[in-house]
């Protein structure tokens, strides 16, 4: 079988806390600055903009949420029907971008507020105080090693001068 039509099996037959978990969207770049996160699962309330599709550039807030179409549907876009009256149209919601947040749970704001950030900037004064160390502890063992390498040469050279002193005294 085709690897397409296994996803696509696996996304029809998925369970529904998976479903929930495919209507994430990317945030904006002054949310990812200030909540250290790249993309949350879209609620109703929060502000969204389309950036792909026939509704592109459209901005609004989020009406309802359908893990069964897959896909959220904003205030200002609908279809009228032959017969009458509006339709909301579901868009997926990988096609937009979260403008502004609903934090009315407060489960959803602790858990925000919670994200750190992955590449905290070091301080400066830190740094040095490390690399200093460092550098000490680097000498320290290089030196040492010296130092072993040296005495073993004086003790051998000694070792020398007494074996030649001997070597010579037996000889006259």
């Amino acid at each position: 079988m085709k690897p397409t039509t296994i996803r696509k099996r696996m996304m029809y037959t998925a369970s529904s806390h998976l479903l929930s978990k495919q209507l994430g969207s990317h945030l904006s770049k002054d949310l990812k600055d200030k909540y250290h996160c790249k993309s949350l699962r879209v609620v109703e309330g929060d502000s969204v903009k389309v950036l792909r599709g026939e509704f592109k550039g459209i901005e609004g807030k989020v009406t309802n949420v359908s893990t069964e179409k897959r896909g959220i549907a904003i205030e200002g876009i609908k279809r009228e029907k032959l017969k009458g009256g509006n339709v909301d149209i579901y868009i997926h919601p990988s096609n937009v971008i979260i403008t502004s947040l609903n934090l009315e749970d407060k489960w959803r704001q602790s858990k925000l507020e919670g994200q750190k950030p992955k590449k905290a900037p070091k301080s400066a004064p830190a740094e040095t105080k490390e690399s200093k160390p460092k550098e000490a502890s680097k000498e320290k063992p290089k030196e040492q090693k010296e130092a072993s390498k040296e005495k073993p040469k004086e003790v051998k050279a000694d070792d020398k001068k007494d074996k030649s002193k001997t070597e010579k005294k037996g000889t006259k």
